[in-house]
């Protein structure tokens, strides 16, 4: 998963950048409004956290220019804690959840994971795909109701895959969701997490589920849908290896 923080000092929000990092949640971070919308339009962000007050203008007008501009990524805005009246607004402009700057930042991972599951279309934290199942908070996955022992990596590329069901992630997509773009390994290893991974759902009655799309990367579909689609769009990359933004870069 990925997800832009819009702060005008970076710096302030440390704390939570870390605990999404630390969350597999690969983040990057812009100080303006319009800057933020720039990168929408570019890259494939799971959801946008929204500071009150920006290098160039105010949290709840960059709320409003996300949706009078079509994007419909979620988006939660940080509010003042006492400002009832902000977090009223927030909510009528579009966001679709509210923080405080009192919030403890296990809480607002808690509430970007919620946010991004419910536009995905899970109203519930365990993710299903046929006969598979995960719980994207324990990690657990069972297939026809047994378990199925996966490595760390194994089950982050299985939740990324199941978040996005039918939409193609490319191989650098997949290596910086599993590394957040430090020390990442050759490109080549998510083929090796990918073999063993479909060797061990295969094992356990769920075969063919994980496609490959030959030149672009990997999709999962339902047993229902065994042609990859033609028309399915590959996800944005997960942003260059240069020039990407991220928490310390930004401040």
């Amino acid at each position: 998963m990925r997800a832009l923080i819009v702060e005008k000092d970076p710096l302030s929000v440390i704390g939570a950048i870390r605990a999404l990092q630390h969350a597999t949640i690969t983040v990057d971070t812009v100080k303006s409004g319009e800057d933020a919308v720039d990168m929408a339009r570019h890259y494939d962000y799971d959801a946008v956290v929204i500071g009150p007050s920006l290098s160039d203008m105010d949290g709840l007008e960059a709320v409003r220019r996300f949706r009078a501009r079509g994007l419909n990524i979620p988006i939660i805005a940080t509010t003042r804690n006492d400002d009832l009246a902000a977090r009223v607004q927030a909510l009528d402009l579009g966001a679709d959840d509210c923080i405080t700057r009192a919030t403890d930042k296990t809480e607002i991972v808690a509430r970007i994971r919620a946010v991004i599951r419910r536009s995905k279309g899970y109203a519930r934290s365990t993710l299903v795909s046929g006969n598979l199942s995960l719980d994207i908070q324990s990690k657990e996955v069972h297939v026809n109701g047994s378990y199925v022992n996966l490595t760390g990596k194994e089950s982050l590329i299985l939740e990324l895959l199941m978040l996005r069901k039918g939409v193609i992630q490319s191989k650098g997509a997949i290596l910086t969701h599993l590394y957040n773009g430090i020390d990442e390994p050759e490109m080549k290893i998510i083929d090796v997490f990918v073999c063993k991974l479909r060797r061990k759902l295969a094992e356990a009655g769920a075969a063919s589920l994980i496609a490959t799309v030959w030149g672009r990367g990997y999709v999962l579909r339902d047993h229902a849908d065994q042609q990859a689609p033609d028309d399915a769009k590959p996800a944005a990359q997960y942003g260059a290896r240069t020039g990407r933004q991220n928490a310390f870069a930004a401040a």
